[in-house]
């Protein structure tokens, strides 16, 4: 059987970990019915544990641990989550994959890991202050297919977000993977972030300002003029 990952790939993983600042946790949720990329992502995620001492794998069944995948709000399968493990607790910053991290994706999930454990968003100053007057939670879902090169763009923006805010919660779907939910919300191309159940909408890699301003709009929050 070919390995999802090679050896190469293994190596500039490694390469690009080695300087990972804290300890990340990955919680993953299969399931032995209908899915077909389950096996695939916890051969990937396995093999990009493998990498690093800094990184753990908690592998569950979503059907099996539903308690902890609702606790999770993981209702998809495979899912994962991106999660600080500070001690012997695990903090959940809102970071959810539905569906395989392969393709452009992949660069995405090595970059939540980077991101997760700098304990650090990266976002703009104006972005932190928008997203800490927040008073209304945030789902974010960003649509994506492993071919597209902005996709993860769209997914590492999303992910910051949640990461800096415990408001926000931001999932990458694969559509090809979950093509009912793409069409429950008309997703004709990729990137397409889905706000709150489709009350706000952005198709394509937008700057952070343009993010932050339609989640301000779908929550009907006045924009200022800035």
């Amino acid at each position: 059987m070919t390995k999802l990952l090679d050896d190469k790939t293994l190596e500039q993983v490694r390469d690009a970990l080695a300087d990972l600042k804290e300890p990340v946790r990955l919680i993953y949720f299969g399931s032995r019915q209908n899915c077909d990329y389950c096996g695939d992502t916890r051969e990937l995620l396995e093999g990009v544990v493998s990498t690093s001492d800094k990184l753990s794998l908690d592998v569950h069944d979503i059907e099996t641990d539903a308690e902890l995948a609702q606790q999770y709000n993981v209702d998809k399968a495979p899912g994962v989550v991106i999660a600080v493990q500070d001690g012997d607790k695990t903090v959940d910053h809102g970071i959810r994959y539905a569906g395989i991290p392969a393709g452009h994706e992949f660069s995405a999930l090595i970059n939540d890991l980077l991101l997760v454990g700098g304990r650090d968003s990266r976002l703009s100053d104006e972005t932190r202050s928008a997203l800490k007057n927040l008073q209304q939670p945030v789902h974010l879902q960003v649509f994506v297919t492993p071919s597209c090169p902005y996709c993860s763009r769209a997914v590492a923006l999303a992910h910051q977000m949640a990461l800096e805010s415990p408001l926000v919660q931001a999932e990458m779907v694969e559509a090809t993977e979950f093509p009912e939910l793409a069409e429950r919300y008309d997703v004709s191309g990729v990137p397409h972030t889905t706000i709150n159940d489709g009350a706000g909408t952005l198709i394509g890699a937008a700057p952070e300002s343009h993010l932050m301003a339609e989640i301000m709009r779908a929550l009907s929050v006045p924009v200022s003029a800035n």
